[in-house]
């Protein structure tokens, strides 16, 4: 029996927005995907901490986001005070699934051209197959024996910081799952107006979006 297709998707997710789910609907449909580990990172290294939203919060707003699709979930496996490196993230992924488990790296290319700078990256490309989200017609260098996977035809142009900026200015947000805006109004992160929300309850696994249909 042939082993699972699992992809994590790094990222801060500050906050998660429907271009991340868009991307890897589009992975799993593409590669045949079994699941997808949405793992925001606690303290990553290319970031500075200042001004990052808390942890517990970007986790709650991945759950909330991943709710309706059965193929995605959201993990703690960057939790923690340590900086988070991607090759120990593998490292421990790989310890949790079986030996025919193929385990795949979901990654935008701007990213991926930057992949010779991380810490250990050889041992990563050992560790790992990537699948590159790249927008039409963008490039990017593909280390030596690295095994890639092209992602291309997105066009997702959407940014973090302009939602923030719509968010703190309490404008429209359509590229934010509602749960997920409920949440930020909750808390009143981004300097959202605080406003008594009421997260809508995460759907049943098996209830799937018209897309995924």
């Amino acid at each position: 029996m042939a082993g699972k297709r699992i992809a994590l998707f790094g990222g801060t997710f500050d906050p998660i927005h429907i271009a991340h789910l868009r991307i890897a609907e589009e992975a799993a449909k593409r590669f045949a995907l079994d699941e997808v580990l949405f793992v925001p990172a606690a303290h990553p290294p290319h970031k500075r901490a200042r001004g990052l939203t808390a942890y517990e919060d970007r986790l709650r707003m991945v759950e909330l986001a991943c709710a309706p699709y059965p193929k995605f979930s959201a993990s703690r496996l960057e939790e923690g005070k340590e900086r988070s490196y991607t090759i120990d993230t593998l490292e421990r992924l790989r310890k949790e699934l079986q030996p025919d488990d193929r385990l795949f790296f979901l990654i935008g290319s701007d990213a991926f051209d930057e992949l010779e700078t991380w810490k250990g990256w050889q041992q990563v490309i050992a560790l790992t197959e990537f699948i590159v989200a790249a927008r039409p017609g963008g490039q990017y260098h593909i280390p030596e024996n690295a095994r890639v996977e092209r992602l291309d035809g997105l066009d997702l142009p959407v940014a973090s910081t302009t939602i923030r900026a719509r968010l703190k200015a309490d404008k429209p947000t359509p590229e934010l799952p509602q749960a997920v805006r409920d949440f930020i109004e909750e808390r009143g992160l981004y300097g959202a107006p605080k406003r008594t929300a009421t997260v809508s309850p995460s759907r049943s696994t098996d209830q799937k979006l018209p897309s995924e249909a």
